[in-house]
């Protein structure tokens, strides 16, 4: 049996201080009364702290999406685009920019010259120079 501890009491103390910040951190760690630097140590070495607050940000965002949903129930335009944009993809409602890249209605006409150099014919040339260079 796990024996209640001050850390405990503190975490329990900031998972409900999240709860009711809808998963904001720093005014939950305000509440809680806890450094967030506190907040993200438990994160990285408590697995079940790290899952209960993950489940938290999931409500939050619920929350978020089930408004989102009563605003497009009530018409609001920049809620149905932003839906659209971003859950109707599959369908063909996505933001494309097109940009005509010219100069004075000319194309620009680039020419790149790539040298490759063979680092090992390199070597073995420099190899064969200094074997020249000692019979000699």
């Amino acid at each position: 049996m796990k024996y209640p501890t001050k850390t405990n009491a503190k975490k329990k103390a900031m998972l409900n201080a999240l709860k009711q910040t809808l998963g904001v951190v720093t005014p939950a760690c305000e509440n809680a009364g806890i450094d967030r630097t506190t907040h993200y140590k438990w994160m990285k070495e408590d697995e079940c702290y790290k899952n209960i607050v993950e489940d938290i940000e999931n409500i939050a965002l619920d929350f978020a999406e089930s408004r989102l949903h009563i605003n497009i129930k009530n018409g609001d335009v920049a809620s149905i685009l932003f839906y659209l944009k971003t859950r109707g993809k599959k369908r063909g409602y996505i933001e494309q920019q097109k940009m005509d890249v010219t100069s004075n209605g000319k194309d620009f006409n680039t020419c790149i010259q790539v040298e490759i150099i063979d680092s090992r014919e390199k070597v073995m040339k420099n190899a064969e120079d200094t074997d020249n260079e000692n019979i000699q």
